[in-house]
């Protein structure tokens, strides 16, 4: 049976309300996936939701009610919400009208499970939520075999990881770690790392990025730790022909990315 709801007081609507928060979130161990396709590509990667928020007023298309039965079927406690309470909960400026409650998870470097010639990104202390989704993003674009977030900043959970990884947040693996035991594993499994930095006379484009790889990215304000720098296998350059010294990480990634994709294909 679906609750109605349409008091901004509701608890419930207090509840989603809190887990904008990354505290909240953490401690209840729940995050939110806002969005049709968003919900969509959690159902269909096997997320257990535990409840489903939806606003007729708010929606876009015709095929909502199929994806709310489909997530009834699948365990999801469904909740309807006037025009105003869902205006209240949720994260984008023009919703619509549906957003879940999902289990976080955690997974480990010892959980990935990796083929012959690993291809890998590691990004280090990325600030912005939007530019960590595109960076996942990027990475399942480009066929990699996980993402490690290394001294996260941002939290992976965040609404705006979600919709800008537009999803592929359930399907890509995820870890987050240390760079220090990042490092460490990575030299274990005999996977080299090219470091991305403005100060190096190394072209990405003239750089060998075949065979076992991680691609190593730094924050949007420091690039790289000095732990990096010192510690990758070679480090390699994106040319600049303008004022700009560099671009961002999210859009450096992506050029990056698709370079060793040229040349692990050929």
């Amino acid at each position: 049976m679906t609750e109605k709801i349409t008091s901004l007081q509701n608890p419930r609507v207090k509840q989603l309300v809190r887990l904008r928060e990354r505290r909240e979130r953490d401690e209840a161990w729940l995050f939110l996936v806002e969005g049709y396709r968003e919900v969509r590509r959690a159902l269909e990667k096997g997320v257990k939701l535990k409840e489903l928020y939806f606003a007729p007023d708010w929606f876009l298309g015709e095929n909502e009610p199929a994806l709310i039965e489909q997530a009834r079927q699948a365990g999801a406690q469904l909740f309807e919400l006037s025009k105003d309470a869902f205006a209240k909960v949720a994260y984008r400026e023009r919703p619509d009208g549906l957003l879940a409650v999902a289990p976080q998870w955690r997974r480990t470097l010892d959980d990935l499970t990796l083929g012959a010639a690993p291809f890998l990104l590691v990004c280090e202390s990325i600030e912005k939520p939007g530019n960590l989704g595109t960076i996942l993003r990027s990475a399942d674009a480009a066929g990699c075999d996980a993402v490690i977030v290394c001294d996260a900043v941002t939290d992976v959970f965040n609404p705006n990881v979600v919709r800008a990884s537009t999803g592929v947040l359930f399907s890509l693996p995820v870890v987050v770690a240390d760079s220090q035991t990042v490092h460490a594993w990575l030299k274990a499994k005999g996977i080299r790392t090219a470091a991305t930095t403005p100060h190096t006379d190394n072209l990405y484009t003239k750089t060998d990025l075949r065979g076992p790889l991680a691609v190593v990215m730094g924050s949007e304000q420091y690039g790289l730790s000095d732990f990096w720098m010192k510690g990758a296998d070679v480090l390699v350059r994106i040319p600049m022909a303008g004022q700009a010294d560099s671009l961002n990480v999210a859009m450096a990634t992506i050029i990056t990315l698709f370079e060793a994709v040229r040349q692990r294909s050929e």
